[in-house]
């Protein structure tokens, strides 16, 4: 039998969703608590990555059982796991159905506060004493919607076998102080929306223009896109199947 879980977790203490030796990430807190539950050594599978200080707010895994789970596994998992670390539901799916590769979507909000906010410091990059122009960052963005090959915005040492993304969704959306870029697509690289983030804000800076913005797309050389925003402000928001 194959469990679906869905999940949500604030990574600021975590070196991200995967295990990885002698650091502590949210796929261990979860096999643990799993394990010792259903008294089995369980291992769950990720819908994808998150990097460090990446915060999720749906993030599915699946794992497998040999038989049906009696009694609220939500409530036991979540006396279990940390407080940082929340289990919504835990429920019943085909056998061939995979957490990562039935995954059509994923979707990414990254935060940045215009201002200064003491109780949005962990949830947000905040940028004061600087002006952003939302309108050409928006008119960049959606060029994004316009290409497949994003080996520019992506690490340069990464073991990937294409740098094709399918980008459906790429808008700016502003509240007040609170700037969020809202993106889709059916997989990301490591790294891709932190540093398409970094490379927008600096057209919004105006430190360069929109077609620079389209040159540095074409380009596929990360030394000629902008910085790699602070994790802090990035989170997983939607996992469609």
């Amino acid at each position: 039998m194959r469990y679906f879980i869905e999940l949500a977790y604030n990574g600021k203490n975590y070196h991200g969703w995967q295990i990885q030796p002698d650091v502590v990430s949210v796929q261990e807190k979860i096999n643990h608590a799993i394990s010792t539950v259903l008294q089995l050594q369980i291992e769950v599978v990720g819908a994808g990555r998150t990097d460090t200080g990446v915060h999720a707010s749906q993030m599915f895994a699946h794992f497998d059982l040999e038989k049906e789970i009696k009694g609220d596994i939500v409530h036991k998992l979540n006396s279990i796991l940390p407080n940082d670390i929340t289990i919504y539901r835990v429920f019943l799916v085909e056998e061939e159905h995979h957490a990562r590769f039935n995954a059509e979507s994923r979707s990414y909000e990254y935060k940045i506060w215009l201002g200064r906010n003491p109780f949005l410091l962990d949830f947000s990059w905040q940028i004061h004493s600087q002006q952003l122009n939302v309108s050409k960052m928006n008119k960049a963005a959606s060029l994004l919607l316009e290409y497949e090959d994003f080996q520019t915005f992506s690490k340069v040492k990464t073991d990937v076998y294409t740098f094709n993304c399918n980008v459906t969704e790429a808008v700016w959306k502003q509240e007040g102080d609170l700037l969020v870029f809202h993106i889709s697509a059916n997989r990301f690289l490591r790294n891709m929306v932190r540093a398409i983030v970094g490379t927008l804000v600096d057209v919004g800076l105006e430190k360069i223009t929109v077609d620079n913005f389209r040159e540095i797309i074409e380009s596929k050389n990360r030394g000629n896109a902008g910085l790699s925003v602070p994790a802090k402000g990035l989170f997983l928001t939607k996992i469609k199947y």
